[in-house]
């Protein structure tokens, strides 16, 4: 099978109900709800694309400018497991069988379709089971800061593991030059999965290392799954509370 023929579907996770933003994938940026602006940015690159969502609200603003939805559950813990769900409700509604499922944050209404694309072409090697994006760290504050997971990667370009803190352990160097003495990377999270993995990653109850780091893809990495790496210069503009929204509105962006 070909990427001619090997069908990708966008699927674009959007809870209404955020701790930090209730209602962000709404907020208003430049005229158009953040979904949009999201939706917009994928649909460049992949030609199908869905929001899943468990929100009346969300689902009548995609709809509103012409956006395709489906409605998913509210129980859902991840991304992940409300892109299973949708995925089968997608296929049902398509009539279309998708080789693999690429899971776009809802908060990044400036992704790069490159990014997209990227990801996307790891699926052209039929042995990829799950894919993800990492970028070099270039300053101290992103290798040290546990809100921005680090990724240990094989020379085959596979995660070998993520975690909160710095990894490896630089033994002998002082903490201010571990960036320059060596190649760390930070996660980016935006999700590639073949859709039978898909499928049989989100039957699979939480493990000791997810349970400790509180990452989901070490959930993966524990049961003996490959997730492929490829690499990104890019970092998108991620949108977790209003004061982010107001940087961006002020940063001239848009």
């Amino acid at each position: 099978m070909n990427m001619a023929t090997k069908k990708i579907l966008g699927i674009i996770p959007a809870r209404y109900g955020s701790t930090r933003f209730p209602g962000k994938p709404l907020a208003d940026i430049g005229g158009k709800p953040m979904i949009q602006r999201v939706y917009e940015q994928v649909c460049q690159t992949l030609s199908t694309v869905y929001v899943a969502t468990d929100d009346e609200r969300i689902d009548q603003a995609v709809k509103a400018f012409g956006g395709k939805v489906v409605m998913t559950s509210v129980d859902h813990q991840s991304g992940t497991d409300r892109c299973a769900e949708a995925l089968r409700k997608i296929v049902a509604l398509e009539e279309e069988q998708y080789y693999a499922v690429i899971n776009i944050q809802g908060d990044e209404p400036f992704i790069s379709p490159l990014q997209i694309e990227k990801l996307a072409g790891c699926f052209e090697n039929s042995a990829t089971e799950l894919a993800t994006l990492v970028k070099p760290v270039q300053v101290k504050e992103d290798l040290f800061n546990p809100n921005k997971p680090k990724v240990v990667v094989s020379k085959d370009r596979y995660a070998l593991y993520f975690s909160r803190s710095p990894i490896p352990y630089l033994r002998g160097e002082a903490e201010e030059k571990w960036v320059e003495k060596h190649r760390y990377f930070n996660h980016i999270g935006l999700y590639g999965y073949r859709s039978d993995i898909l499928n049989e990653i989100t039957e699979l109850p939480i493990g000791v290392l997810e349970a400790a780091e509180s990452l989901e893809q070490l959930r993966w990495l524990e049961n003996g799954y490959t997730i492929r790496v490829e690499e990104t210069d890019e970092q998108a503009v991620a949108i977790d509370t209003p004061e982010d929204l107001e940087k961006v509105l002020k940063s001239g962006l848009i």
